[in-house]
């Protein structure tokens, strides 16, 4: 299939739209650069703009005459979006509504999208299922749960069959070290404890060390990058071969508090990681890792990587690359086509 990839030079959409291309898919790339890099997608086709213009959106599809779209760009961070819940509203819900709006006047008719286990908020039980409750504790959550909240209706208008990911939390690099998650722009945990062990800082900051888990300190489900890049390409065969719209959950269904991550770097790097107690983030809950029961049975997928696999791979992404993929382009958008780097 001819598939765009929004938001594709960012950490996640890269490392799918480089497999997406390894599986003999043509990959065009819509990124406006804001906390994206090139180098990330060099060898593939990438356009240089901001999802959230319809006319970018429209004319990609035609031109390029798109089969399917796979839909990363948004914003991420919990506490950012607690700060300044408009721009994640803007970005997240209209960025979406814009690609549904330009994918139903193209008459492209498959669409994955990046959504994330923060539509659940704070769960009634654990591991969490597809059924449990959904109840954003802060605004990434709830623009994640109105972009999901718009599919069924574009799938009903529109026939625009759907799989949306909600997934855990992205860590590692690709096994052949070619990308990573570059610590500079990152704020989940694993690449800031990894920059600890490499002395750029000098303490990690543990938000919670009294939370209602057993060691006191917040429980993830962290996947790799890689794993989650295979879950996308499962979830559009998916929806293409069987006609059908899906929500599904991307985890390793186990999870890993925050002082285990400290050990496992400490373990794999033979780096002293000092500590120091913080308080809790506002609108994030103490505990939360998958149920994947039915990313098993429907898109017949699993993860494969352990946690020590996925420090691994990420620490020897950054001692290879200790700048990441050099200076961030700027963060504003401009249209046009951009040549993937030699």
């Amino acid at each position: 299939m001819r598939i765009l990839v929004t938001g594709g030079a960012g950490y996640i959409g890269s490392a799918t739209a480089r497999r997406l291309s390894a599986a003999g898919h043509q990959v065009v790339v819509l990124d406006h650069l804001g906390r994206g890099h090139p180098a990330a997608v060099a060898g593939l086709r990438l356009v240089v703009g901001d999802c959230r213009d319809g006319g970018i959106v429209e004319g990609l599809l035609r031109d390029e005459r798109i089969e399917a779209v796979v839909h990363f760009a948004a914003h991420k961070s919990v506490e950012e979006s607690v700060a300044d819940p408009g721009a994640y509203f803007d970005n997240n819900v209209g960025g979406t509504l814009a690609v549904l709006r330009g994918m139903a006047a193209a008459s492209v008719r498959r669409f994955v999208f990046s959504s994330s286990c923060a539509v659940y908020g704070l769960p009634d039980r654990l591991p969490v299922g597809e059924t449990a409750a959904l109840r954003p504790m802060n605004p990434y959550g709830e623009s994640k749960l109105l972009a999901e909240r718009l599919l069924p209706w574009f799938d009903a208008a529109n026939g625009i069959r759907f799989a949306a990911l909600r997934y855990f939390n992205a860590a590692g690099a690709a096994a052949d070290g070619s990308a990573g998650e570059d610590w500079r722009d990152a704020a989940n945990l694993i690449p800031i404890v990894l920059g600890v062990a490499a002395g750029r800082r000098d303490a990690l900051t543990i938000n919670g060390t009294d939370l209602p888990t057993p060691d006191g300190s917040a429980i993830r489900d962290y996947i790799h990058v890689d794993d989650l890049a295979e879950a996308h390409l499962k979830a559009l065969e998916t929806i293409d071969r069987l006609d059908t719209s899906l929500t599904v959950n991307v985890g390793t269904g186990r999870g890993a508090s925050v002082l285990d991550i400290v050990e496992a770097v400490r373990r794999i790097t033979g780096r002293p990681i000092p500590t120091i107690a913080g308080p809790p983030r506002p609108g994030d809950p103490p505990a939360v890792w998958a149920d994947t029961r039915l990313a098993e049975t429907a898109l017949g997928w699993r993860a494969a990587a352990s946690l020590d696999d996925i420090v691994a791979s990420a620490w020897a992404w950054h001692q290879r690359h200790p700048d990441g993929y050099g200076p961030l382009a700027s963060a504003t958008p401009s249209a046009g086509l951009t040549e993937p780097p030699s």
